[in-house]
């Protein structure tokens, strides 16, 4: 239940606060006031898109703000699901900045405008002036029948399994385009796995090759320097390992005489040992170096080959190469197992589709009981208001397997029981139109338990006791839940619990809850204009049950 709202920088509204009855509140005024306005304050409030024009001053903020009532609607998974805090009296704000930006908060937490929708369409329903033509929408026409029906779990589980089915498929026929695709290239696939194959690529290879091949290519000049080194190095006769043992000797013959001898002898000791280490190194380097014109050739042709392989393929390293092998095999293995893959992908398309016409049979079955009971309530609504020769009727027309089962569902209707019946959307007036409307809208909002229904001129086009009638079925609906009217009937106005009036003065918007004689003032200025006469006065008096 909307216990407040308060209004800041809005269209024409530069601050309002309305407190609201919890029955029936009525809200009145003339043409152009700014009712129109206040509901889009509050349809923003509740997750509607800005669209660029809610600031009146451009400088400041536009902040819309909601008190609700939510114990006993069942929101706390809901709230807890977008980690928010369930209190029983819950507040909603909109804050739309200078430059268009928009937050939204529940409690005093940030929320996202999808979570503040949700929680609108079970906080209130909105009914305006356009929302007749929704008549024209077989989603609206089966969802409400469903909702008579009390199909919602099965409808959920329906929906589930219907877009089961179109995932089942897709995957099906994207399946069967790959493998057609593939069998397309596959001799081709074949012979490019086999070539790679048979090359027995390994990771590192060429690096190694290309060294194997820089030695053998160079022997005889490794050779030439090795032997030499060894020949400078530990030579009989020039050997430095030699001169440098001779002269360590000497040295250490003469460390007592001369201390620094000893400190030189041990640091061409240590000189010494790694020229050795060098001429040992190169020696094992020497025994190793073979010239081998026979084994060059083969590394030669394996380099080539692999060198081959990576510009044919257009890549850059073997292991590049070993990769588009495997995604090779990977689409020859997809071949081989074809037939398994797509008669996995077809048993899983046809459990899908088992499922969902089990569960579109169960659908058409219940909105087929229920549709009596809706006729029967919708045409007893309607006899109240003054259309007891109507006739309305549910159809339910076969189709194909679709998002609402297998039904179309459509509504027939005539105002006069000697005419055929026609879709109502075709036929009715816009009289007629609004009254289908509310005896739509008092049925679904008590099976939905809504607790907030806002009527937006619902009773556009009739007038006299059809408007009297009109106001005692939105009376009753406010007996059991919270009820907003916008109207312009003072048979309807007069049946409200609390009373406002929208206003203009000054090109701002205002808003006024009437004290009982404020409310006799207006419903006589509904009656006669701007002119009150005595006769308004009076009658308005009677409607008030004064």
């Amino acid at each position: 239940m909307l216990r407040c709202l308060s209004v800041e920088n809005y269209a024409l509204i530069e601050h309002l606060e309305l407190e609201l009855d919890e029955h029936l509140n009525i809200l009145t005024g003339e043409t152009g006031a700014g009712k129109s306005i206040l509901l889009g304050a509050l349809g923003l409030l509740l997750g509607n898109k800005n669209d660029g024009s809610a600031m009146k001053d451009a400088t400041k903020n536009c902040v819309i703000e909601g008190q609700f009532l939510i114990s006993g609607l069942g929101l706390e998974t809901l709230l807890e699901e977008n980690d928010l805090e369930y209190e029983e009296l819950i507040t909603l704000r909109r804050v739309i900045t200078p430059s268009g930006k928009s937050r939204s908060f529940v409690g005093d937490l940030p929320a996202p405008l999808s979570v503040v929708r949700e929680l609108g369409t079970r906080l209130l329903d909105i009914h305006s002036q356009h929302q007749n033509l929704i008549l024209s929408s077989e989603a609206f026409r089966t969802e409400a029948l469903d909702t008579l029906a009390e199909n919602r779990s099965l409808r959920a589980a329906y929906t589930e399994a219907y877009l089961t089915v179109g995932i089942c498929n897709r995957q099906l026929q994207e399946l069967k385009a790959e493998l057609e695709r593939v069998r397309r290239d596959e001799e081709w696939l074949r012979y490019q796995f086999e070539e790679l194959t048979a090359a027995h690529l390994k990771a590192g290879e060429v690096a190694e090759l290309e060294q194997e091949q820089m030695l053998l290519a160079h022997a005889d000049r490794i050779g030439e320097v090795l032997g030499g080194l060894h020949q400078a190095l530990d030579g009989e006769e020039v050997g430095i390992l030699p001169q440098l043992k001779s002269l360590e000797s000497s040295l250490l013959q003469i460390r007592e005489q001369l201390p620094e001898a000893g400190d030189w002898a041990s640091r061409l000791r240590s000189s010494l040992l790694d020229l050795k280490d060098i001429d040992a190194s190169a020696a094992e380097a020497f025994e190793r170096l073979e010239a081998d014109p026979e084994r060059l050739q083969k590394v030669d042709d394996r380099l080539a080959l692999l060198y081959s392989l990576c510009q044919k393929h257009r890549t850059a390293t073997v292991e590049e190469l070993i990769d588009l092998r495997d995604r090779y095999a990977a689409q020859i293995a997809t071949i081989d197992h074809s037939d398994e893959e797509q008669k996995r992908a077809e048993e899983a398309l046809h459990k899908a589709l088992e499922r969902a016409h089990a569960l579109a049979a169960e659908l058409h079955a219940s909105r087929k009981k229920a549709a009596p009971d809706f006729e029967q309530t919708i045409l007893h609504t309607l006899t109240r208001l003054g259309m007891a020769e109507t006739t309305f009727r549910v159809e339910l027309q076969p189709v194909e397997l679709g998002p609402s089962g297998y039904d179309s569902v459509q509504y027939l209707f005539s105002a006069n029981r000697t005419m055929k019946p026609q879709p109502i959307e075709r036929i009715a007036s816009g009289g007629e139109l609004s009254r289908v409307m509310l005896a739509l809208k008092a049925l679904l909002a008590r099976r939905m338990q809504l607790p907030t229904i806002l009527f937006d001129e619902i009773d556009t086009g009739v007038s006299g006791r059809i408007a009297d009638a009109m106001g005692e079925i939105i009376s009753e609906l406010s007996r059991t839940m919270q009820v907003v009217d916008i109207t312009h009937l003072p048979q309807v106005a007069s049946k409200g619990s609390s009373h406002f009036v929208v206003y203009k003065q000054e090109g701002r918007t205002h808003l006024k809850r009437l004290t009982p004689e404020e409310r006799i003032e207006e419903i006589a200025k509904m009656l006669s204009g701007a002119e009150i006469t005595p006769a308004a006065l009076e009658q308005a008096q009677i409607l008030l049950g004064r």
